[in-house]
């Protein structure tokens, strides 16, 4: 080799040298494979000496792991609606919002088909934002039929909270463009809502389509208060939702009620 001349010959990755997958791209095909598509990444990574191999063997093996639990879950749900049901064709309904101090109180009927296939489905309380809104778009397309009631401020106010509830559920019934046989109601009886109807208690950690409606009920009612947060940015809407948190109690104390307030709701403070 001449002097001041360069080596041009390529430089191979080791793994590259003895025939391996670079872990970027085991890393990279790990986050694009859906979960009942890790069986085949475990093989090969448990079949992968390198200490990065063994991290995301690790990792896919914990998903796959979360995976059988969605589904056994899911098998739970199902299975337990299918026997209430008694083979007719229900409606799951579920409120949220009854205790805030803002915002409507917004009930969702859904009414799911017996192919349902809803890995991750529990009650809405139990899963973060981002899994609701992730099943709530899965719930929507699978839905024989869905659809949300909500009653306002104003109505709440007008007819007492346990009223206005019960014509959002009946609004949400309404709405469904498919007639349900029977009706499955979380927790106590609501009264007459126009259906044959069971009322369950801890519906929504029990059933499907009750665990279902809890889910559209709370994305829809968060994405609501999420609106009307950039309309009344002063009391943090965004973040509580609503609810009577000791930031919201603060913005009420300093800049009074705004119109999506439940003056009933407040006391000597809503007056």
């Amino acid at each position: 080799m001449r002097a001041g001349s360069q080596d041009r010959r390529p430089v191979r990755h080791p793994a590259a040298a003895e025939g391996r997958v670079p872990l970027a791209r085991l890393a990279a095909r790990l986050e694009e494979l859906e979960d009942e598509q890790l069986p085949a990444l475990i093989r090969q990574l448990e079949s992968d000496p390198r200490a990065g191999a063994r991290v995301l063997l690790h990792r896919a093996r914990r998903r796959w792991l979360r995976w059988q639990q969605a589904r056994a879950r899911w098998a739970e749900l199902a299975a337990a609606q299918d026997q209430v049901a008694g083979g007719l064709q229900v409606a799951g309904v579920d409120e949220v919002g009854r205790g805030c101090l803002a915002g409507p109180v917004v009930a969702a009927a859904v009414i799911l088909p017996a192919g349902a296939h809803l890995p991750g489905l529990d009650d809405s309380k139990r899963l973060t934002a981002a899994a609701r809104e992730q099943l709530a778009a899965r719930i929507r397309q699978q839905a024989v039929a869905w659809a949300v009631g909500l009653a306002t401020p104003h109505e709440i106010d007008a007819l007492n909270i346990w009223h206005a509830t019960r014509l959002a559920m009946r609004r949400a019934l309404d709405a469904l463009a498919v007639m349900p046989q029977r009706v499955l109601v979380d927790g106590r009886r609501p009264g007459d809502l126009g259906y044959p109807l069971d009322a369950l208690v801890d519906g929504d950690a029990r059933y499907a389509a009750i665990a279902a409606a809890s889910v559209v009920a709370k994305v829809y009612r968060d994405a609501w208060m999420s609106r009307l947060d950039r309309e009344y940015p002063a009391y943090g809407f965004a973040q509580h939702k609503g609810y009577a948190t000791a930031a919201h109690r603060r913005a009420l104390a300093r800049f009074g009620p705004c119109p999506e307030h439940r003056r009933s709701f407040l006391g000597a403070a809503g007056r």
